[in-house]
């Protein structure tokens, strides 16, 4: 079981998309959850610092993508992905790297692999997020470069990766007009530890009983040190600013 969250039996596989895999297994005694759970918050931390200090000496920008399942997560970062390779800037985009964490399957990376882009799935069992050591074992076989942009696909749960640093400099969540517009206030947690928040699927919202403004200020009501990005993955409304600030910030950490 998940120390912190019991989420299940916490174990995961993790290969790049040649599907090589590893398999890792942790049991713990009910008795002894709560010192379990500071236990494993506290080792994940320190490896997150350690994550963290690799990505600031190699200048890597490293965002970690939190959603709930179906929010449009990777339609997003693919998206992302071919406006950042395809356009046109006054400082050119930065090498990207990707690290897919899911229950299972390799879908996603799969995805990503079509468009060229160096990325590495770990499958998390029935673990519902990823962690600081798992996000180590990914970079270490993506090896990625200096000056580059790490984008962390997280598994789909709008709880418990709020709750693991995995050494990334901005957490990023993800919220689609389709779940409504007071997913902010019932997933309070995750939009308070986020820096950013992408509302995607605007272009659903006049067919939809979702007001986008009532979204944003109730994410805003939440976070207001949000960063509030509103885009159509499918359309492209919205993904200029959402990729001229991923490049700035990108930049900012040379």
């Amino acid at each position: 079981m998940c120390g912190t969250c019991g989420c299940g039996e916490h174990h995961h596989h993790e290969h790049d998309h040649d599907h090589g895999h590893e398999h890792h297994h942790h049991y713990h005694d009910e008795g002894k959850v709560i010192t379990l759970e500071q236990d494993i918050l506290q080792r994940n931390n320190l490896l997150a610092e350690r994550n963290r200090g690799y990505f600031e000496a190699k200048e890597i920008f490293c965002l970690n993508l939190m959603s709930s399942p179906g929010s449009g997560k990777t339609t997003l970062l693919e998206e992302t992905v071919r406006h950042l390779v395809g356009a046109v800037r006054e400082q050119p985009s930065p090498k990207i790297y990707v690290i897919e964490g899911d229950q299972q399957t390799s879908n996603d990376a799969d995805r990503i692999a079509v468009l060229d882009i160096p990325v590495f799935q770990v499958n998390t069992g029935t673990g519902c997020h990823l962690e600081a050591d798992m996000v180590n074992h990914a970079v270490k076989h993506l090896s990625p470069e200096n000056g580059s942009i790490l984008f962390v696909e997280n598994v789909g749960n709008l709880v418990c990766p709020a709750m693991f640093d995995l050494g990334e400099a901005k957490k990023v969540v993800i919220v689609s007009t389709t779940e409504g517009d007071d997913k902010p206030l019932k997933y309070p947690h995750i939009f308070a530890e986020a820096d950013i928040c992408v509302i995607n699927k605007i272009d659903l919202a006049p067919y939809l009983d979702t007001n986008v403004e009532a979204l944003k200020n109730n994410a805003l009501k939440v976070n207001h040190h949000l960063k509030v990005f509103e885009v159509s993955a499918t359309k492209g409304t919205g993904m200029d600013a959402w990729c001229d600030w991923l490049v700035s910030e990108c930049t900012k950490c040379k």
